[in-house]
């Protein structure tokens, strides 16, 4: 089987939102090509996109032991535990990620609803006031975001 061609098909399959079949594609795969890191980058995408938050937070999870410098994964992975209802899970994992994590807005807007969802009010604030100074366009976000409904006024 050709890896190439392999990973070509299902990323259009995701392209045309079809992650089932993209899965279908990459688990024709041997078990020893299924551990590199852009077979798990496309099983994660459409694992995500299919809402497998189980077997999505687990994708993400080996992507973080992999690279452990890569931001991005530890997001995606406290983003899928706290879709599976484990929040506390997901706060935990994502203060495990690389510190230039702290440099990123989506960090503490991520963190900010976490913590309003596990009752951390104020942390859940202060971190959220932070994600909208360094980026502004997470007022209009954190208005519409179901996991901050009541934190207040955000001006």
């Amino acid at each position: 089987m050709n890896l190439h061609a392999t990973l070509q098909a299902a990323t259009g399959w995701l392209e045309l939102g079809l992650a089932d079949e993209a899965l279908l594609e990459l688990n024709e795969l041997p078990a020893e090509a299924q551990k590199k890191r852009h077979v798990l980058e496309l099983k994660l995408a459409a694992q995500m996109q299919s809402e497998s938050w189980n077997r999505a937070s687990d994708t993400a999870r080996l992507l973080c032991l992999a690279a452990k410098d890569e931001p991005v994964f530890f997001l995606r992975a406290a983003f899928c535990l706290h879709e599976t209802g484990d929040t506390l899970a997901a706060c935990n994992w994502l203060l495990k990620g690389p510190k230039s994590l702290f440099e990123m807005a989506i960090f503490h807007y991520n963190l900010a609803c976490y913590l309003w969802t596990l009752g951390e009010a104020k942390r859940a604030r202060s971190h959220l006031k932070q994600a909208i100074s360094m980026d502004h366009t997470f007022i209009e976000a954190a208005k519409e975001d179901r996991d901050l409904i009541g934190i207040g006024p955000l001006d």
